[in-house]
């Protein structure tokens, strides 16, 4: 069983805001047993609302259009759509009653604009949309479904969960879509693919492996469509025990887990604490803990150390080493470390001071060039890493390489 998701808006076209929509939608869909064939965005264009739905309707069972439901005049999808089932536009009192009262206690008159909102096509049947002023609308035709949604995000979300999903599984016989994820570490996805292509090469065709890299992790997600739950659950899992035996120290978790997730865990269960040092990643990896419920436990200091003066003045880095050094080597990254250790009085903490560019780099010292300091208990060391040319991509880069370093110390 097949879905097509439509956004509309020329909004989104222009890059004003993000299509999230279309993400929570083909979970939704995917979590019952509902393909997601294609998504895709459009313009508050009649013709091409048209065309797009044509198309839409050709390939898949259900069609789900969010977006151009507002009481303005660019807001014309209810009006298309209307047209394209050859109907025409009724009054609804109960929408239009819940329209006021919600109005009301905003302070807003009922004006002929908000009126309109409550019109709607006498042939769909009509979704009390209880978060907002714009009905959802569920249309069928010789066996297919098209369901108008409003854009605003937690509108439609609240359609999808209370009202289409339901709806959905009680219209059609649907089979379940099984999708688990191992999240790998520590190994670049090429000599991954290389050290498990027998297992690749071996998986039943009704299983789909996908590789998923980010920065220092590759997750292998394990796919089957349209079939029994249960049973395939647990094949799934069996070849992911086979897959343990191949590369079992670079397994890092499952699903969504991040690695900072991980160490999160291992630091609480274990009672040990962490401070961060960072000069070039300006805070990043610090809010990634402590955006973890209950990182109080265990995170006791983050420190932005961006200036020299700052790295000797607050983390006793020696002004000798960066003299000698520079501030982006090996000696300074370990004193971050363990300064921000004894200043902390913590059993771990991680350090980078580097080059995030787009200026300040040298034929020895490029754009990209990370040092990252670890402190443990028993040891201190540091690793220089290339983190690519991108300001951003270099910050994204170096903070995950940091947390990962922590993570194989903890492991």
């Amino acid at each position: 069983m097949k879905a097509t998701i439509i956004t509309i808006g020329d909004e989104i076209l222009i890059g004003q805001i993000l299509d999230t929509n279309s993400r929570y939608i083909s979970r939704a869909l995917n979590t019952h047993g509902i393909v997601v064939a294609e998504r895709t965005s459009i313009g508050d264009n009649r013709q091409q609302i048209i065309d797009t739905l044509d198309r839409a309707l050709a390939q898949s069972e259900v069609v789900i259009i969010t977006g151009g439901l507002g009481p303005t005049k660019d807001d014309i999808t209810k009006h298309t759509l209307c047209d394209y089932f050859g109907s025409t536009l009724r009054y609804d009192k109960i929408e239009a009653e819940h329209i006021r009262t919600m109005l009301e206690r905003r302070n807003i008159a009922f004006n002929e604009l908000n009126r309109s909102q409550a019109m709607v096509p006498e042939c769909c049947t009509v979704l009390h949309n209880a978060h907002g002023t714009a009905p959802g609308m569920w249309f069928e035709r010789e066996g297919r479904v098209v369901v108008s949604l409003p854009g605003v995000p937690f509108e439609m979300q609240h359609l999808i969960d209370d009202e289409v999903i339901p709806r959905l599984c009680k219209r059609f016989e649907l089979r379940e879509i099984v999708h688990r994820t191992m999240i790998t570490f520590g190994i670049a996805e090429s000599i991954l693919a290389e050290k498990i292509a027998s297992w690749e090469d071996a998986l039943p065709d009704h299983i789909h492996l996908a590789y998923l890299p980010a920065p220092n992790v590759v997750r292998l997600r394990l796919s089957a469509y349209e079939v029994e739950g249960k049973e395939v659950s647990r094949e799934i899992d069996m070849l992911f025990d086979k897959l343990r035996t191949i590369i079992p120290d670079n397994i890092a978790g499952f699903e969504d887990a991040s690695v900072e997730e991980l160490v999160h865990n291992i630091l609480i269960n274990r009672g040990q604490t962490l401070a961060v040092a960072e000069s070039c990643t300006g805070g990043t990896i610090a809010s990634k803990f402590t955006a973890q419920a209950g990182a109080s436990a265990y995170f006791l200091c983050g420190v932005v150390s961006y200036s020299n003066e700052s790295k000797c003045n607050v983390l006793g880095v020696p002004m000798s080493d960066i003299e000698q050094h520079g501030a982006v080597s090996e000696e300074v990254a370990k004193a971050m470390a363990q300064g921000a250790k004894v200043i902390s009085g913590s059993n771990f903490a991680i350090s980078t001071t580097g080059i995030a560019g787009p200026t300040g780099g040298s034929k020895e010292k490029p754009v990209g060039t990370v040092w990252i300091g670890v402190a443990t208990p028993d040891k201190c060391f540091a690793v220089r890493k290339d983190c690519g040319t991108d300001r951003s991509q270099i910050i994204s880069r170096a903070s995950a390489y940091a947390i990962a370093m922590l993570y194989e110390e903890l492991k």
